[in-house]
């Protein structure tokens, strides 16, 4: 109520008593409350003008942002379209799923390391780099396996008669063990599985198994074969030595081994292998070191088997091999040579097929309730070399098989098979009848059999691959 003067009696009650004083008092009254309303009046006026000028401000900046913010997801919404036009792959979209299925693909590989990787009560480090832990028999990866959970490995089996226990120990041809470190009985030594390893397979599900194949042929999706095999019986088992090389191979998507089959089925869906011999593989392994290795599959190569003890399935009861080491020496042209005798059989008692090494050393057994065909016997066995061509830059891999040299150049140069047995439906070891012998692409990896009194049925074998004849 500023600038308002409230007019009131005098206290005394009494009224003027100078007639021109109270008018002169009522007139500067009244004169100062027209003043004060005439002030009061301006004042709302401003307020209104203020007020009007204000509402049309504050609408025109409005209109003024709304434009700018059209025009921005305008802009926004054209760049995004053009951007998707451009790339696909550079959406939002699948720049948040790439970090997520490398967290979902590195926490696979961990679950499985943990399933594979066996608690260990010793380790030793080899000399090439890998790891090599000593695990309990009855914690190995094979008694994950239900039809095995809980028991324990069987007791050796009778040996075929005819059997030639000659050959080097174990100690002598893998490196983690020239440093004199070795595992304790009632324990086996296993090659430890590292996230690298993984990393290097396709997936985690592929990691440890070969790429399906079928026939001895061209149509082989890329794996090529130089080998001696027996067909026609019925064959519980098969022995031979075969010297170690080192072969180069071209890429980590390839390999080169040597190794016995032991077969039954067709090569179609129900194909049984037992396998076991030596290979590079640097996908498998990361390097190229020759090693010693197991196989096996009753489906031909798909859902089932794996190398070595990667999945459950082979039972190892050696405490002094450990299978997928590195092989030392090997052998060298012109040089000398080293061989290694490798005896798989059927155990005629329990129906298993068991792998002997060298000088009577059981590595271990399959458990015949693995397979379907193999359950009875084998229908085939071949000995000899495969490699994978992958085709590099749309010509012939230079990937060796063997030492890399033809056949033809023999002793010192080839690699070999030598006293090539089979066993017999009594368990006898007896030659190996009518061994015949078949090459893939013979430009590229041939075959040449013999017979004689020291080598009994033999063959030389292997090539280089690529070269003028094999482009």
């Amino acid at each position: 109520m500023g600038g308002v003067f409230v007019l009131r009696k005098p206290r005394n009650g009494n009224k003027c008593r100078c007639f021109d004083r109270c008018i002169t008092m009522r007139q500067t009254e009244t004169d100062l409350f027209s003043e004060e309303t005439r002030m009061i009046t301006r004042e709302r006026r401003r307020g209104r003008r203020r007020k009007r000028r204000s509402f049309f401000l504050d609408m025109i900046l409005l209109f003024r942002t709304c434009s700018y913010n059209i025009l921005f997801l305008s802009l926004l919404l054209l760049s995004s379209s053009f951007s998707s036009v451009l790339s696909e792959n550079l959406s939002p979209r699948n720049q948040t799923l790439r970090p997520l299925e490398e967290l979902n693909k590195l926490k696979a590989i961990n679950q499985h390391l943990r399933k594979i990787n066996k608690p260990s009560i010793k380790t030793i480090h080899s000399p090439d780099g890998d790891i090599i832990d000593c695990v309990l028999l009855h914690h190995q990866p094979a008694f994950d396996h239900p039809r095995l959970r809980g028991q324990k490995p069987l007791d050796p089996p009778e040996r075929p008669k005819g059997h030639n226990r000659r050959g080097l120990r174990p100690k002598s041809f893998q490196l983690w063990g020239l440093e004199g470190e070795t595992c304790s009985e009632g324990t086996v030594p296993i090659r430890r599985t590292k996230e690298e390893d993984i990393l290097r397979a396709n997936s985690v599900t592929s990691f440890g198994k070969k790429l399906r194949h079928y026939r001895r042929d061209t149509s082989s999706n890329g794996h090529e074969h130089a080998v001696g095999y027996v067909s026609g019986e019925k064959y519980y088992g098969a022995k031979a030595s075969i010297n170690v090389w080192a072969p180069q191979v071209q890429n980590q998507y390839e390999f080169s081994l040597s190794q016995i089959w032991i077969i039954s089925g067709s090569f179609g869906n129900d194909l049984n292998t037992i396998e076991a011999g030596w290979q590079v593989s640097p996908e498998l392994y990361g390097d190229n070191y020759p090693r010693f290795f197991t196989y096996w599959t009753n489906d031909a190569y798909q859902a089932t088997g794996c190398y070595n003890l990667l999945c459950s399935g082979f039972v190892q009861t050696n405490s002094e091999i450990a299978i997928g080491a590195a092989i030392s020496p090997s052998s060298s042209y012109k040089g000398g040579q080293f061989d290694i005798t490798l005896l798989i059989w059927k155990d005629p008692k329990h129906g298993n097929w068991w792998l002997e090494f060298g000088s009577g050393i059981l590595v271990g057994y399959w458990p015949s309730f693995l397979f379907t065909h193999l359950k009875e016997h084998a229908s085939m066995v071949q000995y000899g070399g495969e490699i994978v061509n992958s085709s590099p830059f749309g010509a012939h891999t230079s990937t060796q098989m063997g030492s890399g040299h033809f056949a033809e150049e023999g002793f010192t140069k080839s690699s070999y098979f030598r006293n090539i047995q089979v066993v017999d439906w009594d368990n006898n070891l007896v030659p190996s009848p009518n061994l015949r012998v078949l090459a893939d692409h013979p430009n590229c990896y041939d075959i040449q059999g013999g017979s004689n009194r020291a080598w009994g049925s033999y063959f030389y074998y292997g090539g280089p691959g690529k070269n003028p004849k094999c482009p």
